[in-house]
């Protein structure tokens, strides 16, 4: 039986994996993507040929108090610091001056961001230019109420945000696990909203009836009837943001194109040429998904894993076998996900997830729900197997013996095969 080779990131090394060729239906790869080579240039460019509205310098007025919403640390990859300048120098053209702006690191429910990752996130020059501040959500005296959802959320947002005169949200745009793409409106929530209002928010992603686990809407590349994407927009509707710039990314993690203008229209055009890029058609689920995160950073730990580990469930045929190489040198960080394995039941941890929702506590809970669905097999280090072996999934050292436990599994030769050599940014989409 011929063989076809394949190389897979495991940490900073490779891994050369071969598989019979017969057997493969999908080979999941992300397409090939142009970086932009001007920058500024793309900037400027989406800035004044804006997406249903008129370009920016239409849309504030001179001496207007403008606040830019900006992501964390935790998004430092979308590289802010790169375009920002640009939009300053834009309103700065309208007249609006650098004093009249102000930048509010929009953290969420995460940590407060330090003044040292204000630089890494907006770049030094754009520091000195114009103020930089932090949202609490947990300070409700720096919130302000902006209404109901129709889901009974109370909505409160910075209130520094709400008293500027305009709102410019920016961001990143890719597959999220949850709300189905990041970027857009969640700039607002959880960006810069209220802790009791974020919560209200991620609970649409535990199933409606206790017991069952989450909702099965909430899920990558997903939009319509996704309960928590829906309340998102409904809350970004009630902030009544003024603009928009977010980025989408190649691959290799360069801007591929900057969508600019209306805060809903200009952001759903930027998903959908994130699903032209990551959104990758499968002919059928296979009995046998074999994939990989890529390599270090995103198999550091396996709270980064769960994306990788969840986009190969989802090419996998309910009660198949799913391989994942990872090498987690740091498995069980952070302790605020390692944490959640605790619990001896699923019942159990579900109750404690309704009563106090943390990302870090689904993600724990979504892993341990694919590795009850299916045969989950990791390859990672030796050390890690006590770990792997608590978390529902099954450890092995090496591909060999993978495959090995995978054709055990499966009790037969007949099996279809798929493969996701870059499966921590590939969404496979069933057609």
């Amino acid at each position: 039986m011929a063989e076809t080779v394949f190389e897979f990131g495991y940490g900073n090394s490779k891994l050369q994996v071969s598989l019979p060729a017969e057997k493969i239906i999908n080979n999941v790869l992300g397409k090939p993507c142009p970086a932009i080579v001007d920058v500024p240039a793309a900037v400027r460019a989406a800035l004044r040929n804006p997406i249903g509205t008129p370009p920016l310098k239409e849309v504030v007025k001179p001496g207007d108090k403008v606040a830019v919403v900006v992501s964390d640390i935790t998004r430092a990859w979308v590289n802010f610091d790169q375009f920002l300048p640009v939009l300053l120098d834009e309103l700065n053209d309208a007249g609006v001056p650098d004093q009249n702006i102000f930048i509010i690191i929009a953290p969420g429910a995460h940590r407060l961001n330090t003044q040292a990752e204000f630089v890494v996130l907006c770049g030094e020059k754009v520091c000195h230019r114009v103020a930089v501040y932090n949202h609490d959500c947990h300070k409700q005296e720096e919130l302000v109420y902006t209404g109901k959802t129709k889901g009974g959320v109370d909505c409160y947002i910075n209130k520094r945000v709400a008293g500027a005169d305009k709102m410019i949200l920016t961001g990143g745009i890719v597959h999220h696990l949850m709300a189905g793409f990041g970027g857009g409106r969640k700039a607002i929530l959880p960006g810069i909203s209220g802790f009791k209002t974020i919560q209200g928010n991620h609970l649409f992603c535990m199933n409606k009836e206790v017991g069952k686990g989450l909702n099965p809407n909430c899920i990558a590349g997903k939009l319509e009837e996704n309960e928590m994407n829906e309340d998102m927009i409904e809350q970004a509707a009630l902030a009544r943001p003024d603009f928009l710039l977010n980025a989408v990314f190649t691959p290799e993690n360069k801007f591929a194109r900057f969508v600019a203008g209306h805060w809903y229209e200009a952001w759903l055009a930027g998903t959908k040429m994130v699903d032209e890029i990551y959104g990758i058609p499968i002919t059928a689920q296979a009995d046998l998904v074999v994939s990989s995160a890529g390599g270090f950073p995103k198999d550091i730990n396996l709270y980064q894993g769960v994306k990788t580990i969840d986009n190969a469930y989802m090419a996998a045929k309910p009660g198949g076998v799913v391989i994942c190489c990872l090498e987690l040198p740091d498995i069980t960080e952070p302790a605020e996900f390692s944490d959640w394995f605790k619990y001896p039941t699923m019942l159990e941890h579900e109750m404690a997830l309704r009563a106090n929702f943390t990302i870090p506590g689904f993600l724990a809970y979504r892993l341990l729900d694919i590795a009850r669905q299916l045969s989950l097999i990791i390859v990672t280090r030796q050390e890690n197997a006590g770990f792997i072996s608590k978390a529902g999934m099954i450890p092995a050292t090496t591909v060999a013996e993978a495959l090995a436990l995978a054709k055990e599994k499966l009790g037969r030769d007949d099996y279809t095969i798929t493969v996701m050599a870059a499966a921590a940014n590939t969404v496979p989409v069933l057609k």
